[in-house]
């Protein structure tokens, strides 16, 4: 039995006139033990998906169920068995640390002490601040105390809406390795992100954008399926070399990476044409180099052709 399954789940939104599909008929399979992580930009739709799985938000179609459950049928059941850290830190601020975790233990009639050793690596990194007041840790600290709290019942299925998303990058790797050993003991893990880079840290990912799963598959798979070439190019003058490459025949797209431009060539392009072409331009201090597909390209690819 997969921890995971949703079928046909879609959410539309009415403001006024207006209305937006949040979620538009997602289907997908997430097994035990996996972390599955769901990359996609702000308002992609990622955490009305998981209010719907966390049975927060009710589905207008489809059907899905967490750990054999059904998301509105057993409603009850499936929020004694997730975990659930919503991407805005909604613990009690007035709080302490030590308090927030007593709070919540005593709401899935449990104790710190009964699960210490799924959260012991976690908690001894806050300790040192129990008698602090939540709402005056770092993003980093923040992050940890609400983790800790999600796993305090041992959780069967745990959702993470953008857990890593304000933190500095020292923080963001804690998070991840802790994440790592919790997918170690079993625990099924589904995460947001928008940061594409995370994707590597998952087993498999899907992208989303507007509602809807673009691809899914792992890391390699999702790379592996770009099959033009890429170029990283950067000059002298790199905001003008955008828009001149704009411009050339031979391209099929082009966009800022890094500290790079990333061109996604045609079939038969020439370098020495590329070349000629930016010096015809003006350019100085010409850099052209292959680089290999990264998840990012794969998603500007995705939103430029979405139904190939």
């Amino acid at each position: 039995m997969s921890a995971v399954q949703a079928y046909g789940l879609h959410k539309h939104y009415k403001s006024g006139k207006a209305s937006v599909e949040a979620v538009r008929n997602v289907s997908f399979e997430v097994s035990r033990g996996e972390l599955f992580g769901i990359i996609g930009p702000d308002g992609a739709g990622k955490t009305s998906l998981f209010r719907m799985l966390t049975t927060l938000l009710l589905p207008d179609k489809g059907t899905a169920t967490v750990d054999g459950s059904d998301i509105v049928k057993d409603y009850k059941a499936i929020r004694n068995k997730v975990g659930y850290m919503p991407g805005k830190f909604s613990l009690y601020q007035d709080l302490s640390v030590e308090e927030n975790l007593e709070f919540f233990a005593t709401l899935f009639k449990t104790s710190l002490a009964e699960n210490y050793d799924l959260v012991r690596d976690i908690y001894v990194q806050i300790e040192p601040f129990k008698k602090r007041r939540a709402g005056k840790l770092s993003g980093g600290m923040k992050q940890k105390l609400a983790l800790c709290c999600a796993l305090i019942h041992k959780p069967v299925v745990l959702f993470l809406d953008e857990p890593t998303t304000g933190v500095d990058a020292v923080s963001r790797k804690e998070f991840w390795d802790m994440l790592s050993k919790l997918k170690a003991q079993g625990i099924t893990i589904l995460v947001s992100t928008p940061y594409m880079d995370e994707a590597s840290l998952c087993d498999r990912v899907t992208l989303m954008q507007e509602g809807r799963f673009m691809t899914t598959g792992t890391p390699g798979e999702i790379r592996d399926s770009f099959k033009k070439t890429i170029l990283a190019v950067r000059s002298a003058d790199m905001f003008r070399l955008l828009q001149d490459l704009r411009s050339f025949k031979e391209i099929e797209d082009v966009y800022s990476f890094g500290e790079s431009h990333h061109a996604v060539m045609k079939d038969g392009y020439s370098l020495v044409n590329m070349e000629s072409f930016l010096a015809s331009k003006g350019h100085t201090e010409i850099y052209i180099q292959t680089v290999p597909p990264s998840i990012e390209d794969c998603f500007m690819q995705l939103m430029q052709y979405p139904h190939e």
